[in-house]
Formats: C-alpha cells, structure tokens, sequence
C-alpha cells in the first residue's frame, strides 16, 4: 500500500505541476502582446564623388525620403564618411525611396530608385553650379550677368577705404 500511495502522490503532484503550467501558458496568451515580425529591409550604399575628378566628397548631406504603399515611411539624413560613402540599412523592401545629396560648393542632386532584396549601390557623382538660363533681366534691361559658381557674400575688411576693398600704407614723414 505505501508503493501505491507513493506512486499516486507523484502522479498527482506531475499532474498539478501540468495544470500550472497549461493555466500559466493560456493566461500568457491572453495578457501578453501579439508579436509582430520586423519588415524585411535591404543594405544601401550612397557614394559621393567629385565629377571633374573623382575624389570622395566627405561630410555631403545625404537625405533618403521613403514612401511605401503611396504613405510617407521615413525621412533620414546622413552624412557621407572620409571615403564618401553613406550606408543604411534601415529602408524597408518595396519602398519607393527619393535620395537627395547637399554639399557645399556643388550643386544639389536627387535620384529615386525601388528598394529591393539584394539592396542598392549607388553613385553620386556632384557637378559645380551651372549658371541658370533665365528670361528675367536686371535693373538696366540687360540680362542678368551673375558668374557661374558659388556665390558668396564679400565682406569688407576693417580700415579698408572706397569700394576696392583696399587699405592705404601708412606713410612715415621725412
């Protein structure tokens, strides 16, 4: 009888030990958060190069605007490293993605391409500004002359005299 009650008392203790852990599993189920995968998303690389020379440009801005299923998916910037490269691997697959590159002193440039599995490697290749072909004219009537280039504001010096922009040398008296 001791054989069987040993027995008994096993079975019964397995058998509660099971219904703990079924009552634990479903309360689980019930409470817990569903689980929702991460969307698959695919390496890009943006490459910025120099057009008259081809040097990486380093520090250019890169901005990635991503569209998926017609709805705006992310808006990201970077900037590219001493090799003039920009990677990420954040975009999702099947995204429509319009990537724009800022760099000083060049001009701006955008391109847009389709996510896909095997990723995307693109190049850059940054020209100079070009000067604009324009209807308008300037104050005399004339075509407007502005230089191509970057065009950037010119400071006059402290002590310098007139519009040149030059100083007189002191002179010492005889």
């Amino acid at each position: 009888m001791g054989k069987l009650r040993q027995r008994m008392g096993r079975v019964l203790a397995l058998a509660m030990v099971v219904a703990v852990s079924l009552a634990a599993g479903a309360q689980q189920e019930q409470h817990g958060r569903k689980f929702k995968p991460l969307p698959p998303t695919a390496h890009v690389v943006v490459t910025v190069e120099k057009s008259f020379n081809g040097k990486p440009l380093e520090n250019a801005a890169v901005i990635f605007h991503s569209m998926l299923n017609g709805k705006e998916d992310a808006n990201l910037e970077m900037k590219t490293d001493p090799d003039g490269k920009a990677a990420i691997d954040l975009l999702e697959v099947g995204a429509h993605v319009t990537v724009q590159v800022i760099a000083h002193g060049f001009a701006t440039y955008a391109t847009d391409f389709d996510v896909t599995a095997d990723g995307k490697e693109v190049l850059v290749k940054l020209e100079r500004p070009q000067s604009q072909v324009s209807t308008y004219v300037d104050n005399t009537g004339k075509p407007a002359q502005v230089t191509p280039g970057v065009q950037e504001h010119v400071l006059a010096k402290p002590g310098a005299t007139g519009s040149t922009g030059t100083t007189t040398p002191a002179t010492t008296p005889k």
